[in-house]
């Protein structure tokens, strides 16, 4: 295990930061005494976060998956605190239900944001990562490890990330910038409340296996992130099991094709024509933005 190094004084992005994962992450950062710049789409919530945290923070408003826009970002970030030793890609938005009926807009989105936008923001915040040796954090998640029906974007986009993840350590570990992967399950957020209004998707997950199918409190899983920054750690979990589903993914889209094609064909004509939007106020707040332009 790689020994833990102190976050004062240490410069951190946090995109996604308007509520949930990010949110409390830029708290918990702020309380070890590093500085925040916080990215996202809700200025006003975004004001909010960094007024209550404890040292120095700015907030940005800005789509990460416009390239000019976080190319902008990352200057004015360096040109307000010196420098940037942290970037976590966090941001990210689901939407849930059969692919055949689904939103192909909402679909797409998932890509977009949650896939593309993390890689952007790679983009836009690398250079400066090398002048610090510093670390990029990609937030994953189980649907990285395990296919599930009726997630295909999501799935597709976490795969997606963790895939960038390990192909970036790769390329830049030699500039001194080390690389992590971020997995959380199921985790007290807007998006899984919002996904969670859905009756279908909420019965599906209920039926999962243990531990999976249970939702999880923020503020431990949000702990063990803060622990792997402070170790710059490839791969942090937000819940403890999920490092033991590494050792046996290779078996998991046999078992989830054969238990979820049972599943589908007990839920029948329950899934006819379902489309279903980006879940949770993060979704909503992507939808609003995108409808402004």
């Amino acid at each position: 295990m790689r020994a833990s190094r102190s976050l004062q004084g240490q410069v951190v992005v946090v995109t996604g930061a308007a509520r949930g994962v990010g949110a409390l992450l830029a708290r918990k950062l702020s309380a070890r005494g590093a500085s925040l710049a916080l990215v996202g789409l809700e200025p006003d919530e975004l004001r909010g976060v960094a007024a209550a945290l404890h040292g120095p923070a700015h907030h940005w408003h800005a789509d990460v998956t416009d390239h000019e826009a976080m190319a902008r970002v990352a200057g004015e970030v360096k040109d307000r605190f010196g420098k940037v030793d942290v970037v976590v890609a966090n941001a990210g938005v689901a939407t849930g239900g059969p692919f055949v009926d689904s939103d192909p807009v909402a679909w797409k989105r998932v890509i977009e944001v949650n896939l593309i936008g993390g890689a952007v923001t790679g983009r836009a915040f690398l250079h400066v990562l090398m002048e610090s040796r510093g670390y990029f954090l990609q937030i994953a998640s189980l649907a990285a490890i395990s296919p599930a029906p009726m997630m295909t974007a999501y799935c597709a986009s976490k795969s997606g990330v963790e895939a960038f993840a390990h192909s970036l350590r790769a390329e830049v570990g030699h500039k001194g910038v080390r690389v992590g992967v971020g997995y959380l399950s199921w985790t007290d957020t807007d998006m899984v409340r919002g996904a969670d209004q859905d009756d279908i998707m909420r019965e599906l997950r209920s039926r999962l296996p243990w531990p999976s199918n249970k939702t999880y409190p923020l503020g431990p899983a949000v702990d063990r992130i803060v622990a792997g920054i402070e170790r710059r750690s490839a791969h942090v979990y937000g819940q403890w099991w999920l490092r033991g589903m590494q050792s046996v993914r290779g078996y998991l889209p046999a078992l989830v094709g054969a238990a979820g094609g049972r599943e589908m064909r007990r839920f029948g004509d329950r899934l006819e024509g379902r489309r279903v939007g980006l879940v949770g106020a993060g979704g909503e707040a992507d939808e609003k933005e995108r409808a402004d332009r």
